[in-house]
């Protein structure tokens, strides 16, 4: 039997060990997508205690607790920490399977130095200890940040967003990690939400000029995307509920867009006609930029409606979309590469059936310009567990090149998930490892390491143009 979570965890024979020891574990870390606070990064912030490391805006664990029979007054309400932090202890204890077990533990290992076991017993000791480390100048944001060996961070910013705090990092020769604004237009595509014609206003105030018609929102976006440039962006990315292709004129979306504006009902195809002409103004906008285009769909927004109507969105009650029509992500595809105006472009579904179809059109628009311009973005979400990561690299390997894979990412709020990229990495090996061992690949480690290293963070350093 394996000693629990020990310096070989998911490492199950020598070549894994080996390429894990000697060449992932040492590689720094990009996390070039996240939802982490530039402001909690610039002002240094420090946390009175784990809950709020651990417990703060983190729908992964409440989720888990909710299926625990836990109140909500311990998950999202008045409890005190103390309370919130042992309702989670003796969660997580029944937790076996789940990646937030491992990844619990590992944040326990790595940042507090507690290599025993998280349950109801020991939730005292384990609080006790957590808030002493806390209370250390050395578990800072930034010193976290410098002890996971980050060198670059791409966080989730508006349009509209000042980008005052990356400016403030950016300004600061004391901190050397490059903290990255990264585009998220949702709320300017989204034509059907209530709040669209307030937001446009708000667009329009950071662009400097009034928002009235389709070409005049086109030109703010351009507006703020050389404005986000200038401060560093590289990426862009967008939450679709699947990626459309709907036949349009310039005239019919401005007849949209004007019919949005007197606050006549839209049809749906009306909705995705201007959605398909947002996407792909903005797609050509990349391509001219350089910047990574990052697709996210396959996702069932705020189910339970009792709840959400109380807590609002991103608090654990999406779920997996399984209508995402493939042949429409490869036409939208097709539509800006017909112009050669297709970016490079990152493509995650929520839905893990979707793997094959995703490696089956990014071999379509590969070409000579950018090695690996179209990927198979990491296992996303409900995906970010052993299986769904082994799942995922099985079948980018067996339908492109995994060498050429841009390797993992935190998609977190949580200073304390750089150790999802330390789990990733140690599957990236045993996988490896194992077709090394079953006889299947040479072992030829020059040529090994360099595949390891260049997943774990070469290839999105040249993805990405990061000097």
């Amino acid at each position: 039997m394996k000693q629990f979570m020990d310096n070989d965890f998911l490492l199950n024979n020598e070549m894994a060990k080996m390429l894990y020891h000697q060449v992932a574990e040492k590689a720094p870390i990009l996390d070039y997508h996240c939802h982490i606070d530039p402001q909690e990064i610039a002002e240094d912030k420090k946390f009175a205690n784990i809950t709020q490391v651990w417990l703060y805006g983190d729908h992964y664990k409440w989720r888990q607790m909710r299926s625990n029979g836990v109140d909500e007054r311990y998950i999202t309400g008045d409890a005190s920490d103390y309370e919130k932090f042992e309702k989670w202890a003796e969660t997580l204890e029944k937790a076996i399977g789940n990646p937030l077990y491992h990844w619990s533990h590992l944040e326990l290992q790595r940042y507090f130095d507690y290599h025993g076991v998280l349950n109801k017993e020991t939730a005292k000791e384990v609080w006790e200890l957590c808030n002493q480390k806390l209370s250390g100048d050395d578990m800072s944001v930034r010193n976290i940040i410098r002890k996971s060996h980050v060198t670059h961070i791409c966080t989730t910013d508006d349009p509209a967003d000042d980008l005052h705090w990356h400016q403030v990092l950016a300004e600061d020769p004391d901190f050397a990690v490059k903290v990255l604004p990264a585009w998220r237009p949702d709320k300017a595509m989204n034509i059907e939400k209530p709040s669209y014609k307030e937001y446009l206003e708000t667009l329009g105030a950071a662009a400097g000029f009034t928002i009235t018609s389709f070409a005049e929102l086109k030109a703010a976006l351009i507006n703020r995307m050389d404005y986000f440039g200038a401060r560093g962006c590289k990426a862009s990315d967008h939450a679709l509920e699947y990626v459309m292709c709907a036949s349009y004129t310039e005239a019919e979306i401005e007849e949209i867009f004007a019919k949005r504006m007197k606050d006549a009902p839209l049809s749906q195809e009306e909705e995705l006609q201007f959605k398909t002409a947002f996407m792909t103004f903005v797609g050509r906008e990349y391509h001219e930029r350089n910047w990574v285009m990052q697709l996210h769909y396959g996702c069932k927004r705020d189910n339970n409606t009792l709840l959400f109507n109380k807590l609002g969105p991103d608090t654990g009650f999406d779920c997996i979309n399984n209508y995402a029509p493939s042949a429409e992500m490869a036409n939208f595809l097709n539509g800006l590469n017909m112009t050669d105006e297709l970016p490079k472009t990152i493509i995650y579904s929520l839905n893990p059936s979707d793997n094959e179809v995703i490696d089956t059109i990014i071999g379509c628009f590969q070409d000579e310009k950018t090695v690996g311009k179209i990927q198979h973005g990491s296992a996303w979400w409900f995906n970010d567990h052993k299986k769904g990561m082994t799942d995922q690299l099985v079948s980018l390997a067996n339908l492109g090149l995994l060498s050429n894979f841009i390797g993992m990412l935190t998609d977190s709020r949580s200073f304390l998930s750089y150790t999802r990229h330390e789990y990733f990495r140690r599957i990236l090996c045993n996988l490896i490892g194992t077709w090394v061992e079953d006889g299947e690949y040479p072992a030829d480690r020059k040529v090994l390491d360099r595949i390891v290293r260049d997943i774990s963070y070469d290839n999105a350093l040249k993805y990405f143009d990061f000097k």
